[in-house]
């Protein structure tokens, strides 16, 4: 996942940008849906994945409104549905 980031990222040192943080937070989101596919029992991990994909959407929400071509850039290089 770091490649995609590098892929995905402005400049160099980028950590704060939009794209970026929908880049960490597909990776979160991978993450948690494996462990709760293992312990499906875990209700805290479960609200921290629909806080994630929750804050994912509004970060695309307002990439699509903004800045439309990053927009599709990210989902063609993250392989997201839209």
């Amino acid at each position: 996942m770091k490649n995609k980031l590098k892929e995905v990222a402005i400049h160099e040192k980028d950590t704060g940008s939009s794209e970026v943080q929908i880049g960490l937070l597909t990776d979160k989101i991978k993450n948690l849906s494996k462990h709760i596919n293992k312990f499906k029992k875990d209700r805290h991990s479960s609200i921290g994945l629909l806080k994630a994909v929750n804050r994912r959407k509004k970060l695309l929400d307002y990439l699509k409104k903004n800045k439309n071509d990053s927009y599709k850039n990210i989902l063609t290089k993250l392989n997201l549905r839209k």
